[in-house]
């Protein structure tokens, strides 16, 4: 936009210049042009702007002129100013949230050694369906941990066996022992069994990392085969990108009882939000506040700051205007440009309060029926 605005100065400067020459040709008579009435200068144009063509310019009250021509080529749209009753709204500071109804994480559940799953290593971004084998997680131990174990599994196996021989014989003199004492050696037989499967997996066998949720991988924490991770330690967090979710804190206690509607700014990207709840408990002295994203192909981040406007029951008397309407001038104060001849833009210094996302309430600065520029204020603003 801003070079738009350059070269159109350059192209309006180039024809001053030619305007401005005298063009003589052939053996034409030019004594009388002097005598023609020069161009009048719009109020308050600098001395000897009347020589010059109608042009983007600023005048000597801070106002500017500019040409139709020159709206059309710089795209400026108007909207009238409607002075009247608005929602009052309050700016909370929030961030974007995984939902916890689709969202999970996968963690270490012991200190092993990561190994590839059937798809490989997952990595960011790749879809996952709720249990699916993401890695296996084989044990680590040391070498006398390692030792004792396979001591005890030895020893049950020779327990196996000894259990094993006692129910064959119970049952060749079945009818002459106690079917008690046959049924008791069969329960220990199975019990040894047991012990020996689950010593023999605690030494070989790897324990599946499965999806909790589905949806798509947000962090592997730069995970590689073979890497040695401590228990409990995060290996994978999943989210679903279409229920994303955004918690702000208020330091209102109240202010969920006058809440009415509440949307979000990330940077550009106005998102619409459906209240959820308040906690019951101070976090850094203030409130949480949840919020579900009902926007469609909303394209934050998990993490990524926002600007949650909440609007309340309550009201204030003001015009509503886009958010784009809001230039800087001067001292990084906020104005609006306001319309007020068919060539003449007039900066209004003014006092605005968020509405939503996408529009802002003027308190203080305009009068009812102002055309307000809401398309094209910037560039308004560069012209010196």
């Amino acid at each position: 936009m801003r070079n738009t605005l350059v070269r159109l100065l350059a192209a309006t400067t180039s024809l001053a210049f030619v305007a401005g020459g005298a063009l003589a040709h052939g053996d034409e008579d030019h004594s009388q042009d002097a005598k023609k009435a020069a161009p009048v200068a719009p109020a308050g144009a600098a001395p000897g702007a009347a020589n010059a063509p109608a042009a983007l310019q600023r005048l000597a009250d801070g106002s500017l002129f500019v040409p139709k021509s020159v709206q059309r080529q710089l795209g400026l749209r108007t909207q009238p100013a409607h002075i009247g009753d608005l929602a009052a709204t309050v700016e909370l500071n929030g961030r974007v949230i995984p939902d916890p109804n689709t969202s999970g994480r996968v963690q270490a559940t012991f200190a092993g050694s990561v190994m590839p799953g059937p798809k490989g290593m997952p990595m960011p971004g790749r879809k996952v369906a709720k249990g699916e084998v993401l890695a296996w997680l084989r044990p680590v131990a040391s070498a006398i941990e390692r030792g004792n174990q396979k001591a005890l599994l030895s020893e049950l196996e020779a327990q196996l066996a000894i259990a094993d021989g006692r129910v064959k014989r119970f049952e060749q003199l079945e009818g002459a022992v106690p079917q008690k004492e046959i049924e008791m050696a069969r329960i220990e037989h199975a019990a040894l069994q047991k012990r020996r499967a689950f010593v023999a997996a605690s030494i070989d066998s790897a324990e599946p990392l499965l999806a909790p949720a589905t949806g798509v991988i947000s962090a592997s924490h730069h995970l590689v085969a073979g890497q040695i991770v401590d228990a409990r330690e995060v290996l994978f967090e999943i989210v679903d990108p279409e229920r994303l979710a955004v918690e702000a804190l208020s330091y209102d206690a109240g202010i969920g009882a006058t809440l009415v509607s509440a949307s979000a700014l990330a940077e550009q990207t106005a998102l619409e939000l459906k209240f959820v709840g308040a906690g019951r408990q101070l976090r850094e002295q203030a409130l949480p506040l949840l919020f579900r994203i009902v926007s469609a192909n909303s394209m934050v981040a998990v993490g990524q700051p926002v600007k949650v406007i909440v609007r309340t029951a309550h009201e204030l008397k003001g015009a509503s205007v886009p958010r784009a309407a809001l230039t800087k001038v001067g001292a990084g104060e906020t104005a609006v440009w306001v319309h007020t001849e068919a060539e003449r833009f007039v900066v209004r210094r003014v006092r605005h309060q968020a509405l939503d996302a996408a529009n802002v309430a003027i308190a203080d600065g305009l009068h009812e029926g102002d055309r307000v520029v809401i398309e094209g204020a910037g560039l308004l603003s560069q012209v010196r």
